[in-house]
Formats: C-alpha cells, sequence, structure tokens
C-alpha cells in the first residue's frame, strides 16, 4: 500500500478518472455559471455583455430579498428542528431502545427515501379543503375548527413545509447522529455514571462533547440543504400563495427557465453558493472555537 500511495503514476491513474468526473459535473458548471452572470439574454435572443450589473440589480430586487428572507427563515427552522429531533432520537437510538432499536429507525428513516413529489402529493393531500377534505382538515372540523385553507395564507403553508420536511428528513439526521453516539467508549459513559452523572447532565457534559464532530457535520449537511431546498416546495406550494413561499433556489430557475434570463439568473445561482459557503466558514469556524475552548478548559 505504501509504494502504491508513494507512486505518483499510481495516484494519478487511481484519482485521475474521478477528479475529471468531479470537474466535469461540478467545477466546470460553477465556471460557466458565473461566466453567464456576467452577460444579459438567452439563446434565442443571444447574449449581451454587461459585467456586473446583473450583481447590482440582485441587491436592488425586492423579489430576490423577499426570496432570501424566506429561505433564511426556512433554513433557521428547518434545521434547527431537524438537529433537535435527530439528536432526540439519536440518543432514544443509543441509551432506550438500544439493541431493540433497528425497527424503529427503519421505520423512521423510511421517508428519506420515498421520492420528493410523492411526500409533496402525499401532504396536499392531508391538509386538502376541496373538492375532498383530506385528514387533518376532517379531524379539525369534527374538533369545531371551521375548515380553512391550509395553503391559502403565507403563515399556514410555511407551517406546512416545516412539518412535511421534518417528517421527511429526521430519520435521516437521526441515523447520522446515531453512527457518532455509538462511537462513544463505553468505559468513559461507565466512569460518568459512577462519578454521578446521569440523564441530562451526562448527555451535556459527557456524550454531547463526544459528539461534537458528528453534530456539526449534521449542521452543516441541514443548512445546506436547507438553503438549496427546492423539490419539495415545488410539489407541495409551487412557491405559492403569489411568492410567499418561494425560497431564492425557487426564483432562480423561474428567472432561468420561465424568463430565459439565464445571466440574472445565473448571478442568483452565485449568491446561493456565496451563501451556503458562508454558512459552512461559519460553523467551523465557531466548531473549532468550542474545541479549542473546551480543550483548554
Amino acid at each position: 500500500m505504501n509504494q502504491v500511495l508513494g507512486d505518483r503514476r499510481a495516484i494519478l491513474i487511481l484519482l485521475g478518472p474521478a477528479l475529471l468526473m468531479y470537474s466535469a459535473v461540478m467545477v466546470i458548471p460553477v465556471v460557466w455559471s458565473f461566466g453567464y452572470a456576467l452577460f444579459r439574454g438567452n439563446l434565442i435572443e443571444g447574449f449581451t455583455f454587461v459585467g456586473l450589473a446583473n450583481f447590482g440589480r440582485l441587491v436592488q430586487d425586492e423579489q430576490v430579498a423577499a426570496a432570501v428572507r424566506f429561505t433564511l427563515l426556512y433554513t433557521l427552522v428547518i434545521s434547527t428542528g431537524q438537529i433537535v429531533l435527530g439528536y432526540s432520537l439519536a440518543l432514544l437510538y443509543t441509551f432506550v431502545l438500544r439493541r431493540s432499536s433497528s425497527l424503529i429507525r427503519t421505520l423512521v428513516f423510511f421517508p428519506v427515501v420515498l421520492p420528493s413529489v410523492a411526500v409533496g402529493l402525499l401532504f396536499s393531500r392531508l391538509f386538502a379543503v376541496a373538492p375532498n377534505s383530506g385528514p387533518v382538515v376532517s379531524v379539525l372540523d369534527r374538533l369545531g375548527v371551521a375548515p380553512f385553507d391550509f395553503f391559502a395564507a403565507a403563515g399556514t403553508a410555511f407551517w406546512v413545509i416545516i412539518l412535511m420536511d421534518l417528517w421527511r428528513s429526521m430519520g435521516f439526521y437521526g441515523v447520522l447522529l446515531y453512527s457518532g453516539l455509538i462511537d462513544i467508549p463505553t468505559e468513559i459513559l461507565e466512569a460518568a455514571r459512577i462519578d454521578g452523572a446521569r440523564g441530562w447532565r451526562l448527555v451535556r457534559s459527557v456524550v454531547l462533547p463526544l459528539s461534537l464532530p458528528v453534530l456539526v457535520s449534521s449542521i452543516i449537511f441541514s443548512l445546506n440543504a436547507s438553503l438549496k431546498v427546492f423539490d419539495t416546495i415545488v410539489a407541495l406550494t409551487n412557491g405559492g400563495p403569489g411568492s410567499e413561499t418561494t425560497p431564492i433556489t425557487l426564483l432562480m430557475f423561474q428567472t432561468s427557465f420561465f424568463y430565459s434570463s439565464f445571466g440574472y439568473g445565473s448571478s442568483m445561482a452565485i449568491l446561493i453558493s456565496v451563501m451556503c459557503f458562508m454558512v459552512t466558514i461559519f460553523i467551523f469556524r465557531s466548531s473549532r472555537r468550542d474545541l479549542t475552548v473546551g480543550g483548554a478548559a
């Protein structure tokens, strides 16, 4: 193995195809998109070089600002819910269910493998008010609550989206965080219990610090996925009512392919990339600071 890893030709042969594929799928489209952002027009009308004008328009566009505000609010709520629920499930699997948690993990994880369109249609039927009332509306009607359309108001539509995405994704984060908890040495946990650590104190003082690396990875996954949310919202509300639940990704798609403004849509794509990059850097720096403080203590 050392001979293979020390041979540059072997490394090139082994990694070359993967690097070539990565460049073709990831790097080249990013560079191409940045190039489009410097132009105005489309394939039919042709392209006109406008420099950084698309980015200037991006800063002044109220529709973009509204989409960014919705995206940030959605990201804050859904990521908090995913991490809290996922970590709670991981603790349940590790310390309560233990070896008998396999079936529960499978059942909770099952929504992750369902197609986004199927999940969106499922929740649209659950909360439907016409022509046939869905189960949720029927239950509320029996409880004396007058039937109303959950998707007619921005507030209720937002919380249906949150509920749907939490139901769909919490199993993934539960398993991801569970993989970090089971790696904690049992000797450390037993020593903490002997010292009197129980319940929340054990979690706060021992389990949480030792599972911090996988927790940070989960937070980064959650934040980046939330900032790039697209398919579930399109399947459920398509950005409605009006544009109240339109994230920046959906606005980018509509601008590029509905209105054929490739340059302006590309500038939105770059904005999304910058947002994801800044969030990742912030989480990395914050976690490094926590680890440094914890090590010094």
